[in-house]
């Protein structure tokens, strides 16, 4: 028993060290690194103890500890990983000069490693279903301190799921919740989904929210002044895109001329190529897979186009803080490299880039030792941001 049960968890270390890329199974190959990648702390003690019962009622078996060491260290390799997020972010912010001093861990870590799902903080509150358009899809979510601060920075954090799947109560909550207890109002939209909507509806949405925000956020104690963009997946693409659109009536049909700038811009694991240039599997499957017959439903090489941040990277767009996973099977970490090599050549603010070995998609999901720390070095971007900005601090 010892011997099966070590190997499967051999198998799984193997695939998070080095995930599996065959295409037909890179999905299950991401989840199961994604999670044991991210949930390696609470995976080794889970060995641990399982072993040592297994050990007592069983028997000792030889092979089945030999593997089992084999998978503790593979687990210990992880963890030293996530913990060197921290440094990486480090260099990465040194990119900016003078950048804040690193935050130590909140309380609670203990709570955490035993509900590693937690997402709730203390002192945040959370409004659910504000309207901020007239479809069902169009609500969003408040996140802010109980004491409800005035005049207070702004985040709108814009969730993934491939423009097919996904709610604004799955993702972004770390960050939320880290930088509401500090003082910030955070948004958390929907918007419409394939393959109901067809591109640029999911694009489209996102904008009408950042609007919403632009007029309404002051309802709620925020100020839509200095208004930081944020997503992940398929919410990072939306992310880039919006702040490489600012404005732009193309993608603001019936309210082309709202305020739809965004301060700075946190893609985390963003799909920056949809028209091939990095020339990856990942990204060819993608496009036939998906795009074509679900999202775009066309085969319009100009519609690919237009939707690629990569095509419209200029001199204009903010500062950016780029954050993308070495190992990421779903959005190869090339397009990361390609859109931060084009935008620090094109842009006149500064382009951050962090990226961390290591890890999967969708690493930030849950406050993982890993996500705290990448959390931490977004918070202190943004307020590196609103230093260079001059805007006050609440």
């Amino acid at each position: 028993m010892l011997l099966v049960l070590a190997c499967l968890g051999l198998v799984a270390v193997a695939n998070g060290l080095r995930p599996f890329r065959w295409t037909p199974l890179v999905v299950p190959s991401f989840f199961a690194a994604w999670l044991t990648v991210e949930l390696a702390p609470q995976l080794l003690a889970l060995t641990v103890v399982v072993t040592l019962l297994l050990t007592v009622v069983v028997g000792v078996s030889w092979l089945g500890l030999l593997v089992t060491v084999l998978v503790v260290a593979g687990l210990l390799v992880m963890i030293a990983e996530s913990e060197r997020a921290a440094a990486k972010a480090d260099t990465a912010l040194a990119e900016w000069p003078e950048p804040p001093e690193r935050e130590p861990f909140e309380a609670g870590l203990v709570r955490r490693f035993f509900r590693p799902m937690s997402f709730r903080h203390p002192d945040v509150e959370r409004t659910v279903d504000v309207a901020y358009g007239d479809l069902p899809r169009h609500k969003l979510d408040v996140y802010r301190r109980k004491d409800h601060p005035v005049g207070a920075p702004t985040l709108v954090q814009v969730h993934g799921g491939a423009w097919v799947i996904g709610d604004k109560r799955e993702q972004g909550r770390p960050l939320m919740n880290h930088l509401a207890a500090r003082g910030w109002v955070c948004f958390a939209p929907n918007y419409r989904l394939s393959p109901r909507a067809t591109w640029p509806d999911h694009l489209v949405d996102v904008k009408r929210a950042l609007a919403w925000v632009r007029e309404h956020g002051e309802d709620y104690g925020a100020d839509p002044g200095f208004l930081v963009l944020t997503g992940g997946s398929a919410g990072g693409h939306l992310t880039a895109l919006c702040a490489l659109t600012q404005n732009d009536p193309m993608w603001q049909p019936g309210f082309e001329d709202a305020d739809t700038s965004v301060t700075a811009c946190v893609p985390y694991y963003g799909v920056y190529d949809l028209n091939g240039e990095t020339g990856t599997t990942a990204a060819t499957v993608r496009e036939k897979r998906l795009l074509a017959r679900m999202v775009m439903k066309t085969r319009d090489r100009e519609v690919f186009r237009l939707a690629s941040p990569l095509s419209h990277i200029d001199g204009d767009a903010p500062p950016f803080f780029v954050v993308h996973g070495r190992n990421d099977t779903l959005v190869p970490v090339e397009e990361a490299r390609l859109f931060v090599e084009r935008l620090r050549a094109a842009s006149s603010n500064p382009v951050l880039y962090l990226e961390l070995p290591g890890t999967e998609h969708a690493f930030d999901v849950f406050p993982s030792i890993r996500s705290d720390h990448v959390v931490r070095a977004v918070g202190r971007f943004c307020e590196l941001v609103r230093v260079r900005l001059g805007h006050g601090v609440s």
